[in-house]
């Protein structure tokens, strides 16, 4: 493999020796590698999207069959996925965004080095086993993060595999590009990924990188649409003939969200920081595995079964069926059932779980105040920007992934009005976004490494 490896690279030194023009030479050198990242994200992102659907066709099989099931593979599932990633790749926890936050910050000559710890091969391997197993289990995670971080690793890989001849990229610009590729793929949301990268990422001019960006995006979600087809992540849910008064709600709505999103990540660090202050041993972090696995199951057994997985199916029915508002709870088990299970030390990404519960309290509070069904549509759409905002304080970005996921392009001001609402508000209750405390967290711990 070594040996075929060398061959290719001389052939394609030889082959770009013979271009006479620098110029062309060294643009082709710089754009190649994001090029082949990309290609290889979008066919992860793919794949890792089957398999995970897969996981949660899992989960509704076992609940069909035998509901009681639930009791016994949530626990094996829940502690399953904890130990594959403590034992094999403790950086694939969790979601993966802050950890991409950490290795673009890391991504200077002097700390270069400790990227690798937070974006490998495999980190892949075990962020994709850990999420799916965790998702089987009941687990109300996501895959979105966990794909951005799949990229990044994979844009990682591709600079570091580069021979010495060719051109120096700089290991920031192709991080952050991977990230915004992967988003891109996992959502097919182009416009999201770039306005991710800038919002959420990037410290340096766009101008930088802004090329490689804008091709990286382009060709991720181009490869995603090929393996996939051409899909919208929800689809074209109806909000015609809807009036400016729709304003009123959309803001009560993300006023409600932000505030309980924020808090949220509040409660969930919280979590995590008690763990890590007195659950010292394996045995002591089982048992919390298995408790919180069992209130999951016994919540899907005896309630409803909507605190399960991602929740996708949420959004799907109060968007496009007749089914349009949610029990005054569901909300409440949207939440909790997202920090139970990001808590647990495996990997999976809250993403899609903080738009089903952002849709879940648009649904509820439009069933309150009698709504029509389009008016409903639309804040229901308003609070999924305005929870998504609410955990990763980027109100454009969240906005701009709602609306490329349903193509409401006229809903562009509602959602923004969502977004910035949810940002403010959210403030009162951290100052500080999840993403940002456990990047903080990573680095505080990477940088204490010897």
């Amino acid at each position: 493999m070594l040996k075929f490896l060398t061959l290719i690279r001389r052939s394609l030194k030889k082959s770009f020796d013979n271009i006479r023009n620098e110029q062309l030479k060294h643009n082709l050198l710089q754009a190649i590698p994001f090029w082949i990242g990309s290609v290889i994200t979008g066919f992860a992102a793919v794949m890792y999207a089957k398999i995970f659907a897969w996981g949660e066709n899992l989960l509704h099989f076992i609940m069909n069959w035998h509901a009681w099931m639930i009791f016994i593979v949530a626990p094996v599932c829940f502690v399953v996925s904890w130990w594959l990633v403590k034992e094999f790749a403790p950086n694939a926890k969790g979601s993966g965004i802050p950890q991409v936050m950490a290795a673009v910050e890391l991504a200077n000559p002097r700390e270069h080095k400790k990227i690798r710890s937070l974006l490998s091969l495999k980190i892949i391997i075990f962020k994709i086993i850990s999420s799916v197993i965790l998702v089987i289990g009941g687990g109300a995670i996501g895959r979105e993060g966990p794909t951005i971080q799949i990229a990044g690793s994979v844009f990682r890989k591709v600079n570091e595999y580069l021979p010495e001849w060719w051109p120096k990229i700089s290991k920031k610009n192709m991080i952050m590009t991977g990230a915004a590729a992967g988003l891109a793929a996992a959502f097919n949301t182009p416009l999201g990924g770039i306005v991710f990268a800038v919002e959420e990422l990037s410290k340096t001019h766009i101008n930088y990188f802004k090329t490689a960006l804008f091709t990286a995006v382009i060709i991720a979600g181009l490869t995603a649409q090929t393996l996939a087809g051409s899909y919208l992540y929800l689809g074209y849910p109806k909000t015609n003939d809807v009036s400016l008064m729709v304003m009123f709600p959309i803001i009560l709505v993300a006023g409600i969200a932000g505030i309980l999103a924020s808090q949220l990540s509040v409660i969930m660090l919280k979590m995590s920081d008690w763990k890590k202050r007195k659950l010292k041993t394996d045995k002591a972090n089982i048992i919390f595995l298995v408790i919180c696995a069992l209130v999951i199951a016994s919540i899907a057994y005896f309630i409803n079964r909507e605190i399960l997985g991602s929740g996708k199916e949420i959004m799907e029915r109060v968007l496009f069926t007749n089914n349009k508002h949610e029990d005054w709870y569901v909300p409440i088990l949207r939440m909790l059932g997202p920090a139970l299970s990001f808590t647990s030390g495996g990997a999976g990404g809250i993403f899609a779980p903080a738009l089903t519960a952002g849709a879940s309290i648009g649904s509820v509070i439009s069933g309150f105040i009698h709504l029509t069904p389009n008016e409903t549509n639309v804040v229901v759409l308003g609070g999924m920007v305005a929870f998504l905002t609410g955990i990763t304080r980027a109100p454009f970005t969240s906005a701009i992934i709602v609306l490329e996921m349903t193509d409401r392009h006229s809903l562009i001001f509602h959602l923004m009005l969502a977004g910035m609402v949810s940002s403010i508000v959210s403030i009162l209750v951290s100052r500080h976004s999840l993403y940002d405390v456990i990047k903080a967290n990573f680095l505080t711990e990477i940088r204490s490494e010897k």
